[in-house]
């Protein structure tokens, strides 16, 4: 095993095989980038407060502080005490199993095949590109899922969880108080089951949609833009229930008091950019290599091998 603190800027390269992630940050910005390259490079461009502990063993490389561990993670809601930041980037080998958690940091986690985990307290998290199957687990932080071909699992207390241009094949979310936009681009059957207490559902699915439909409020407003399902009661609960297609795919919506629209998704040459959850396409969002400029995708000029 090997270790090392880093309590200033500094870029590290690892030699060892890295197969598995693991980073825990409290306020600041952590960039992870899935290479194709065989070693791991690490970029701490700016740190305040207590070092942190970089360490290596069997092929598991974890960023993290030693008073910060991943087991409970989520329980440390006070972020306030904690004096410190760090603006943390990494790139690993594609394939490498990611986990990361944040307190009040943004997390950005893009190009990864491996199994992704993100836990965040209050950081917003964006995920791009991810090919393995992804967890998301939050208290009140925001969740962006950006072009996510692996199956998609969220939980959230108030966070919010916005899927664009989602090929999944699984997607399960659970929210208290989040809404949910869901923009599914997947050709096959899908299998999509969102739960809420008062946050908004919209889903946008394929044209022509293949799925068996349910979605329930008990007194949240509907809209249904397919005309092969029915919507169900005037007042008070609503339901929107059908087939679309052969109904090889399921979708299950159900919210108590937020409201529920099924909307249509263009042909993908009429889009002018990613939906932002409104009946109009948005400007494009930026792409991994925006989201941390300089970092270890540039390749860090003063390389040290831990």
């Amino acid at each position: 095993m090997s270790e090392r603190s880093v309590s200033g800027p500094e870029k590290l390269t690892f030699d060892d095989p890295v197969t598995e992630l693991n980073v825990r940050l409290v306020n600041g910005t952590v960039n992870v980038v899935g290479t194709d390259e065989g070693s791991a490079r690490l970029e701490v461009s700016e740190i305040e407060g207590p070092p942190l502990v970089v360490t290596q063993r069997d092929g598991v490389l974890t960023v993290a502080y030693e008073d910060l561990p991943w087991k409970g993670f989520l329980k440390w809601l006070d972020s306030k005490r904690w004096r410190r930041s760090a603006v943390v980037s990494l790139a690993v080998p594609a394939h490498t199993r990611v986990e990361v958690g944040v307190v009040g940091a943004a997390a950005v986690v893009s190009g990864v095949k491996g199994p992704s985990v993100l836990q965040g307290v209050t950081g917003d998290a964006t995920l791009v590109a991810l090919a393995g199957p992804v967890r998301a687990d939050t208290v009140s932080g925001n969740v962006e899922a950006q072009s996510v071909t692996g199956d998609l699992r969220f939980h959230s207390v108030s966070g919010d969880l916005t899927v664009v241009d989602g090929s999944g094949s699984t997607v399960r979310a659970e929210s208290v108080s989040g809404s949910m936009i869901v923009d599914l681009a997947a050709d096959g059957p899908t299998d999509i089951r969102l739960t809420s207490v008062s946050g908004e559902i919209a889903i946008r699915l394929p044209d022509p949609a293949d799925a068996e439909v349910e979605a329930n409020t008990a007194s949240g407003a509907v809209s249904n833009a397919f005309d092969g399902l029915r919507v169900h009661g005037q007042w008070g609960a609503h339901k929107i229930t059908g087939r679309l297609g052969a109904g090889t795919g399921k979708l299950r919506a159900t919210t108590v008091s937020g409201s529920i629209a099924l909307l249509r998704r263009p042909p993908h040459t009429e889009e002018s950019g990613p939906w932002d959850g409104s009946g109009n396409p948005s400007a494009p969002s930026p792409g991994p290599s925006d989201a941390a400029p300089g970092g270890p995708a540039d390749g860090p000029t003063d390389k040290k091998v831990l």
